[in-house]
């Protein structure tokens, strides 16, 4: 008798293959978040002003990265709907074709943001006094992202498949190493060297390096081992068919990402209090990371049984597993996001020993709570859009709530009218609320179950 396929998201009950899919990809996330403690942890004990510094050049790593993350959900998309249809040959072509792009793409932006890395750092107005330690950091993160495309791009196609034990594992180890390292590299414990704030950055490089290597090991076992079999060479027919779902995934991430610098701008215009307003964000946005793990790992969920299921023909399954993901979303998150309120000034506490950054992290956290439920509606939701290819809809939704709502209302209440900080968080949670709603409103009305992808 022949074992059955776990990995087959179209078959079996919706509740048991939600949960199958999301228990790793929030391991993934728990993993992602512990090395961004362990970034801000070791900045914060170095100085405030590496600690602004790590989020603010985190923001523009995430930028140069944006490629990358589009293409991964445009090969998800295409891959996700061939497994779920069957079809084993088109799903290893677009795994191949994604991956020799992402290699092309990635080797032109290291060159350059070896180039222009200080015009980059001036052009995202970083203050002057910590200018010098950004163009380090970006400098050093501009190693990372060959590795960081392909690692990225494989973890995708593992998700696709339903094969989510294996992205687990490499992250795991992906952030045992950065973790180490961020301690080891920054304060020279033996027989290591001292490198200062620039280990930050070279824990990261050497992590992803070798779960990269992890990955393409992966690739040379059971259905993926005819990925290194016939030639490799860039199909522009292939290509084109990931780069129309990917393109619109590319410029929302630019538009979030952009308009996040945007904020830190903001931010950095308030006087005196711009470092300390620039640190709160920072810190507030590692702590309200806690919040968004499950999020983004049932988003990634919903991405897969989305396009699994579409892709068997059985689209009033996805869009029931849609919104089954996103009501078990809303009551986690609104659960975890009373305790961040209650305990607001002791999570803000675990990050500074400053009162000022102190006070202003803690009152981030209070408005942005308000807000959370909305969040997880429009990630889950999101994610599966994405799954069906409708990456147009969920680009919209973002601009609109970004640079639409977020950050003209931001810059009048805090710069204008002299709110300052309070001004931004007040625009934060005002733009999220709208988000959720917009993503709701799209994945209702259907229209996603017609798009064809591949």
């Amino acid at each position: 008798m022949e074992k059955p396929d776990r990995n087959n998201l179209t078959i079996g009950d919706l509740w048991t293959n939600i949960w199958y899919m999301s228990w790793p990809m929030l391991g993934i996330m728990v993993f992602n978040f512990f090395v961004g403690l362990a970034d801000v942890y070791v900045a914060g004990l170095i100085s405030p002003g590496v600690q602004a510094a790590v989020g603010f050049v985190s923001q523009i790593y995430f930028f140069s990265i944006i490629v990358a993350n589009a293409i991964s959900i445009g090969t998800l998309a295409i891959v996700s709907r061939a497994i779920g249809s069957g079809d084993s040959r088109k799903a290893i072509d677009t795994a191949k074709q994604s991956m020799l792009f992402s290699i092309v793409v990635a080797a032109g932006l290291t060159t350059f943001t070896f180039i222009f890395n200080r015009e980059i750092i001036a052009a995202a107005g970083f203050p002057s006094e910590i200018r010098e330690i950004a163009e380090k950091f970006l400098e050093i993160f501009a190693l990372s992202l060959g590795p960081n495309y392909i690692l990225i791009i494989s973890n995708a196609v593992f998700r696709s498949s339903g094969e989510v034990q294996k992205p687990l594992f490499t992250m795991f180890v992906v952030s045992v190493i950065n973790i180490i390292g961020d301690f080891v590299l920054v304060f020279g414990i033996s027989p290591f060297p001292e490198m200062g704030y620039q280990g930050i950055a070279v824990s990261t490089t050497l992590s992803v390096a070798i779960g990269m290597f992890l990955n393409l090991l992966f690739f040379g076992r059971g259905r993926w081992k005819p990925v290194y079999s016939g030639p490799w060479a860039l199909s522009l027919s292939g290509i084109t068919k990931i780069v129309v779902i990917a393109w619109p995934s590319a410029i929302l991430q630019v538009a979030w990402g952009a308009g996040t610098i945007a904020l830190y701008n903001i931010l950095g215009r308030l006087g005196s209090e711009s470092i300390s307003a620039m640190a709160s964000l920072t810190n507030g946005l590692r702590i309200e990371a806690v919040i968004y793990l499950p999020a983004f790992a049932l988003n990634m969920a919903a991405s897969v049984l989305v396009g699994q299921n579409l892709g068997a023909g059985k689209a009033e399954r996805a869009a029931s597993a849609g919104w089954k993901i996103a009501r078990a979303g809303v009551l986690v998150i609104s659960l975890m996001s009373v305790a961040v309120f209650a305990l607001a000034g002791h999570f803000s506490s675990m990050f500074t020993d400053s009162q000022d950054v102190l006070k202003e992290t803690s009152r981030y956290l209070k408005f942005n709570m308000l807000s959370e439920p909305f969040m997880a509606v429009s990630a889950i939701l999101a994610g599966g859009l994405q799954g069906a290819g409708d990456t147009r809809g969920t680009m919209w939704v973002i601009i609109v709530a970004m640079w639409v709502v977020r950050l003209p209302l931001a810059y009048f209440l805090a710069i204008i009218l002299g709110y300052g900080a309070v001004g931004v968080w007040t625009a934060m949670i005002t733009s999220m609320v709208l988000q959720g709603i917009l993503m709701s409103i799209r994945f209702y009305r259907g229209h996603w179950k017609n798009i064809k992808v591949g």
